[in-house]
């Protein structure tokens, strides 16, 4: 039987209202951590926990954040049972080398299944003359909140490249504001596409929408082993007249060791088995398939997440499986 035959059976079966176990260890409500507004985390996370509460029959909310690196923490402090993460500051956390918590081993952290890849983005009004990365030398640039995946990544990369850039920090929805309005000359972010500020910015403004040279790209490649290559797709917004080049990261949920295998099993099943309804959500939610959770390298699965997987037909990599913490 194919992956794709055994979900359409698991996915009747789901739909049917059929539990796989028990669930006296659910909580009584869980929450989902996210990031700022205007941006695709704080979209993509609302459908998760809609179907989380319609579905799993657990009623479940958001967290608005700073994104990624916040959200680990307070995963970590279980002040929240779920979080939104790319694959950078979750390697950093593992690995006690994250900004927000130097030096503390995240040993407990696992994944439940990829989300899609967060490409880095650049746009900048038409007008400014800003086409490339080193355009932004000496210009007042949004990079979104501080602890974001954006901000965290460019304040570092465009440190490297010795442009000496005027970053600000914010939620990108307001950022998108000052660009409209001159008070910031770019953005540079990281998220989804189509990125919901970016389209905005399309519909009310002239704009340029950019990507990174080659050089550029091989560089951040070199330098960020948990990146890869990315191609914005022709299309995806308006402006642009072909594909952009950049790079980008996976991005996971991600729950504590401590979350039982029944719920983690749960959770991972009834995003999966919904992906249609996660799509008209966000169009970012295509590649929230169960297949692309081989993107992940390094996050070991949790044991519920991985019963799933492996029902479906998925079959995991030692580096990832259960136990490879270990």
């Amino acid at each position: 039987m194919t992956i794709a035959t055994r979900l359409i059976a698991s996915a009747a079966f789901f739909a049917a209202g059929v539990l796989p176990a028990s669930a006296q260890d659910a909580p009584a409500s869980m929450t989902i951590s996210t990031a700022s507004p205007g941006g695709v985390y704080a979209v993509y996370g609302e459908g998760v926990a809609q179907i989380l509460s319609d579905v799993v029959g657990i009623p479940t909310s958001t967290r608005q954040t700073q994104g990624p690196a916040q959200n680990l923490v307070l995963l970590q402090a279980g002040q929240t049972e779920l979080a939104m993460t790319t694959s950078g500051p979750a390697f950093e956390a593992m690995n006690g080398a994250l900004e927000l918590a130097p030096g503390q081993d995240y040993d407990g952290l696992r994944a439940l299944f990829a989300m899609y890849p967060t490409p880095f983005q650049m746009i900048a009004l038409a007008d400014s003359g800003i086409d490339s990365i080193d355009d932004l030398a000496d210009k007042r640039v949004g990079a979104g909140p501080r602890a974001g995946t954006g901000g965290t990544y460019w304040t570092r990369w465009l440190d490297n490249m010795d442009l000496d850039v005027s970053l600000q920090y914010g939620g990108i929805g307001d950022q998108a504001s000052q660009l409209a309005d001159g008070r910031l000359d770019a953005i540079v972010t990281a998220g989804g596409i189509p990125h919901p500020a970016l389209s905005e910015l399309e519909n009310t403004q002239d704009v340029m929408i950019f990507g990174m040279s080659a050089a550029t790209q091989a560089r951040l490649l070199d330098e960020n082993p948990y990146a890869v290559s990315f191609s914005i797709p022709e299309g995806t917004y308006k402006t642009p007249a072909s594909d952009l080049q950049t790079v980008a990261m996976w991005n996971f949920v991600v729950a504590d060791a401590s979350m039982s295998d029944d719920i983690a099993y749960q959770i991972t099943r009834a995003v999966l088995e919904n992906n249609a309804r996660m799509i008209s959500t966000h169009a970012a939610a295509k590649q929230t398939l169960a297949e692309n959770i081989l993107k992940n390298t390094f996050i070991p699965l949790h044991p519920g997440a991985a019963r799933y997987y492996t029902e479906i037909g998925v079959e995991i990599p030692d580096a990832i499986a259960p136990g490879a913490e270990g």
